[in-house]
């Protein structure tokens, strides 16, 4: 692979997101969502009534899907971080409910699904300079990555920050069911037995509960133009 690539890893709600299109902007970089993947996988067995219990099932429905992402064009600057496209449909928003959050982590441990997402993953950042995130990127997908971070925060202001999203969205929920839902969430990224969620040796680990979002891509902007000079 040619190209400069920084590899984000950690769990929900730690901004990863946020600060990943920062850095992206702030460098000219190809930001890619991987968590949104997932997310397009979860709606599309959704939407066809298949269940998430049945890997065979889901990987079959995915292997005919068209999924795409680019970065927002300015009439779709409406919030989101990327533009995500399943079928030809901008399903942007549709996928970031809580149904279908609970789905992609779901779909997350076959290791089918995993296996052609990463495969269009790599071919995406295979000659660009990239900004990839998501659970399994500085092993898996992106592991010679030039940098490697994870980025964490507590898991109480991580369920704020979840809160917060969801409100402004209109979703009305209480912090402490954000907080049970996201320590569940954490529960299975770290456990599943395919790709967990885990610290490489090489990575830097940065956290955020202290930091401002413009803080930390700022330290991460910097850590890349000392890498590159």
């Amino acid at each position: 692979m040619s190209g400069f690539h920084i590899a984000i890893d950690g769990p929900v709600a730690a901004g990863k997101g946020t600060v990943s299109k920062l850095v992206a902007e702030r460098l000219g970089f190809l930001y890619i969502d991987t968590g949104a993947m997932y997310r397009m996988t979860a709606l599309l067995a959704m939407r066809a009534n298949v269940s998430l219990d049945d890997e065979l099932a889901v990987v079959e429905i995915l292997q005919t899907a068209d999924i795409d992402m680019r970065n927002p064009t300015v009439s779709e600057k409406d919030g989101r971080l990327s533009t995500v496209i399943l079928n030809g449909e901008d399903v942007s928003w549709k996928i970031r409910t809580e149904a279908v959050s609970a789905g992609a982590s779901k779909v997350a441990r076959y290791a089918q699904v995993r296996e052609r997402l990463v495969a269009i993953q790599q071919r995406i950042a295979a000659d660009k300079n990239v900004v990839m995130e998501g659970r399994d990127i500085s092993y898996k997908v992106l592991p010679f990555a030039q940098l490697k971070i994870y980025l964490t925060a507590s898991d109480l202001d991580r369920a704020q920050r979840r809160q917060l999203q969801l409100q402004t969205r209109g979703i009305d929920v209480s912090l402490e069911k954000v907080h049970a839902e996201l320590l569940e969430r954490d529960r299975q990224d770290t456990q599943r037995c395919v790709d967990p969620l885990k610290i490489v040796e090489d990575a830097w680990v940065i956290d955020s509960t202290e930091l401002s979002i413009d803080q930390v891509a700022q330290v991460i902007v910097e850590r890349v133009q000392e890498l590159q000079s």
